[in-house]
């Protein structure tokens, strides 16, 4: 009879080969970050297995969970959406290698309810038409009502958020993080 432990580490790894190749590759074409994704879930896994079996008690893996993540997080810039993927790989380890002296139901829910979050959360149409830029404009603008007329021509897009970043009156130009939203045709032109 195959050990509980065995097939949780199964279905995890069934788990993270869909959510790294069937959600996250396709729709974001990383493949640093696959190895990264693939790596720290297979090691969380295995050191948490090994925990588990060693009468350590469950507050180290989760020291382990967060000590992993600020090293990594500290190595390079990734995206938010990027660290969900991150943190949902560590989690998806963790669940998968501590939970094998509980039942296969509940670490199954978890591990699979993971891997729909992360699909549904990141899917293409899920908030389509909203957008994140950092954009330089070649001129120093000191009026937020001037800067958002500017970047609603520029982007052809409903402005929702603006953030300054610089403004160069030397060099006349704007650095600004701008949150938008695509107007209708451009929602065509992009489906």
């Amino acid at each position: 009879m195959i050990s509980t432990p065995a097939i949780l580490a199964a279905i995890d790894l069934a788990a993270i080969l869909v959510l790294v190749f069937g959600v996250y590759y396709r729709r974001h074409r990383r493949r640093d970050l696959v190895v990264a994704f693939l790596g720290v879930n297979a090691g969380v896994l295995a050191v948490t297995m090994v925990l588990g079996s060693s009468q350590v008690a469950a507050g180290l893996g989760l020291g382990l969970f967060g000590v992993l993540s600020i090293i990594r997080l500290r190595s390079s810039e990734i995206s938010q959406r990027e660290v969900a993927y991150y943190f949902a790989s560590l989690a998806m380890g963790l669940i998968g290698g501590l939970a094998g002296g509980t039942s296969i139901l509940l670490p199954s829910i978890l591990i699979v309810g993971i891997v729909a979050v992360m699909w549904f959360a990141d899917h293409p149409r899920l908030l389509a038409g909203s957008r994140q830029q950092i954009v330089r404009l070649d001129r120093a603008i000191t009026s937020e009502e001037e800067l958002r007329l500017a970047l609603a021509r520029q982007l052809d897009a409903r402005i929702t958020a603006v953030t300054v970043q610089q403004v160069d009156l030397v060099n006349d130009s704007t650095l600004v993080d701008v949150r938008y939203e695509l107007v209708r045709s451009e929602l065509v032109r992009s489906a």
